[in-house]
């Protein structure tokens, strides 16, 4: 098959096969676009789920749906140790241009601008000299005793109150959508529920919708517990047969290809119905096959190459990372269940290692803050990645 027309390769296609199987996802955020915009209360959204399964790409087609329906909308990518303050401010300036073009008044806007820049000038520490402050790149003065106070909560909440009210002029809304929002700081987290909650209270068109690690809904409870209130959590997981089946005939169907019904079945059983492995195979599958349709014989004979580059993109990345006391601690866990993607108790863990499980806290501590594992509850804990563990027991030392 012509690898120039491979749908599944980065970017190829009208709809990824991340998307497949997320309508109901998608149905829900119309229905959060359409009474925010009505003025109804409505619950800011987060997206929950491992590694591979669309989230991110997810993110991005409600972004367009906002921006379709005349929202104004901007994107963070939350990373650890690093405060919100800053990328917030170069998303929020993003949502402001897009009602800018509808708004017919520049004043108004110009006075939100300036209550932003305010904002993003804090990221800057106290006493830091001129030179080493950050310039946000916003074209009017900064105002002064609005969202500068330099205390984030107070500053947050004061700043989304603004920048809801500027949509609302407009008659639509701000969405603002965060990735990997477990990463963000325990004061940003806590400040982030804190403005959700006024907005909510006031019936504010701003709404956030984040996406994160299966642990995140954990996270947000522990800054806020009213938490659990403000937030609409959605569960992402794998595709069923039926989507998987779908992820691969749409973009084949779309090239005038074929594929057999025994190579679907092959695809899914080495995908194991998660999006990124899906592309991933599928890609290497069209590539392999040397005339439509494409057969199981040409999954199998595909299949060691997406491996190799599963190993070193998606797998090796992350596994680098690891220091070595954290790859043994990832090794245990492999071993323990048998390489499935399945969770394990820590204390099991410490047994199998023949160490005291007070010793190992370093090691699990840090592999949840570097992604690589999560604990949906007290004392168990489990990978982030899907075949993970299959990936550790087949890589050599």
């Amino acid at each position: 098959m012509d690898p120039v027309r491979n749908p599944f390769a980065p970017g190829a296609g009208q709809r990824p096969p991340e998307l497949a199987g997320r309508d109901k996802e998608v149905g829900a955020f119309e229905v959060v676009l359409e009474r925010v915009a009505r003025g109804r209360p409505e619950r800011s959204l987060v997206l929950t789920g491992l590694r591979g399964v669309g989230k991110t790409v997810l993110l991005g087609e409600l972004r367009s749906m906002a921006v379709k329906r005349g929202w104004g909308a901007g994107k963070v990518e939350a990373r650890p140790d690093a405060d919100l303050r800053r990328p917030l401010s170069a998303a929020l300036h993003r949502a402001i241009r897009d009602l800018a073009v509808r708004h017919r008044a520049p004043d108004r806007v110009e006075a939100i601008l300036g209550i932003l820049k305010a904002f993003a000038l804090r990221a800057a520490p106290d006493g830091a000299k001129l030179r080493d402050r950050w310039q946000p790149g916003i074209d009017v003065p900064a105002a002064s005793g609005r969202a500068d106070s330099g205390d984030i909560e107070i500053d947050l909440v004061e700043l989304f109150t603004d920048v809801a009210e500027l949509a609302q002029d407009v008659g639509t809304g701000v969405a603002l959508l965060i990735d990997e929002m477990q990463d963000l700081k325990p004061d940003d987290i806590s400040a982030l529920c804190a403005a959700c909650h006024e907005l909510s209270q006031i019936g504010a068109p701003l709404v956030v919708v984040g996406a994160g690690l299966p642990h995140l809904p954990a996270v947000l409870s522990a800054s806020k517990s009213y938490s659990e209130r403000l937030f609409r959590y959605v569960r992402i997981d794998r595709l069923s047969r039926e989507d998987a089946d779908r992820a691969v005939l749409a973009p084949v169907e779309r090239e005038d290809a074929g594929i057999t019904d025994e190579a679907l079945d092959a695809l899914f059983d080495a995908s194991g119905g998660y999006p990124y492995f899906i592309q991933a195979y599928g890609k290497a599958a069209w590539d392999a096959a040397p005339a439509d349709p494409i057969t199981a014989l040409d999954v199998s004979v595909a299949a060691p190459e997406a491996d190799a580059e599963l190993a070193v993109g998606f797998f090796g990345s992350r596994y680098e990372r690891a220091t070595p006391a954290e790859r043994e601690y990832l090794r245990s866990m492999a071993e323990l269940t048998d390489g499935k993607d399945a969770g394990v108790n820590t204390a099991q863990v410490a047994d199998h290692l023949g160490r005291k499980p007070s010793s190992l806290s370093p090691a699990r501590d840090s592999l949840i803050k570097k992604g690589l594992v999560y604990s949906a509850e007290r004392g168990q804990i489990a990978f982030t990645v899907p075949h993970f563990g299959r990936f550790l027991l087949g890589r050599e030392e």
